[in-house]
């Protein structure tokens, strides 16, 4: 514990309710503060995860995301403001989340992830937070994060669905293991309210704060998934593929 960062008397009125809560304490609230977590991407669920962390305390954040703030982002992109339409999504949550914590090192990437960007942008982080719409991105963060044995949450959306998995490399199945091939006729627009976005988001900020701080049991080798039409949820174990190109050769 020595080697983590101190925490100021700030930061300690700050997180005072959460310095509460059994098992996390002072030391959990200190890897919190030493910590980096890359979130991919910044809108409804992204974005919602983004925000708890900061408010959280996780010392520093990456937030890779492309493009201009959109009206019809607005529905569920919590970072945004409207009058931060036309203008980069990644400047906007940035200013957000600044304004929240003032603690919290924000770095902004104004790019998707990609295979230029890939293993540079997961290469400076401790927990990667995967909220991209698109599998072919989620799946290539995957394998990055796998290559670096860098522990990865994946979150994803549609409707009022939502899933949610923690792949700890070595441990646990990969993305791949679920997703051998992207499903066909995946669109990046779909159904969404921002109250479904920011459930799966608060929920992939929790893991990845678990993750830092040694607290609790993450998702690792299991997918939560829920539909709040009818409020239903389920845990379901996922299985290794002794076969995956992605993690196969590190149980072999």
């Amino acid at each position: 514990m020595s080697n983590l960062p101190e925490l100021s008397p700030d930061e300690r009125k700050r997180y005072e309710w959460q310095l509460w809560v059994p098992d996390f304490g002072e030391e959990g609230q200190r890897r919190l503060k030493d910590a980096t977590v890359l979130v991919s991407r910044i809108g409804g669920v992204g974005g919602t995860a983004a925000l708890q962390l900061a408010a959280a305390g996780v010392g520093r954040l990456v937030l890779a995301h492309g493009g201009e703030l959109r009206l019809n982002d607005l529905n569920r992109q919590l970072l945004m403001t409207t009058d931060w339409l036309g203008k980069p999504r990644v400047e906007s949550a940035s200013r957000r989340l600044r304004e929240l914590n003032p603690h919290v090192e924000i770095e902004t990437v104004a790019a998707n992830i990609s295979e230029e960007n890939a293993a540079e942008l997961i290469g400076r982080c401790d927990v990667v937070v995967s909220a991209a719409p698109l599998f072919n991105e989620r799946l290539l963060m995957n394998r990055e994060a796998v290559r670096q044995h860098k522990p990865l949450v994946d979150c994803a959306m549609y409707e009022l669905e939502g899933r949610l998995t923690t792949i700890i490399p070595g441990r646990t199945p990969c993305m791949t293991c679920i997703y051998p091939e992207p499903p066909v006729n995946w669109k990046r627009e779909f159904p969404v309210f921002s109250a479904v976005s920011s459930a799966v988001g608060s929920m992939a900020a929790m893991e990845a704060i678990k993750l830092i701080a040694k607290l609790g049991e993450p998702l690792a080798g299991r997918l939560l998934t829920f539909d709040l039409r009818d409020m239903s949820f389920q845990t379901i174990p996922i299985m290794r593929r002794p076969s995956c190109p992605t993690c196969g050769g590190l149980f072999a």
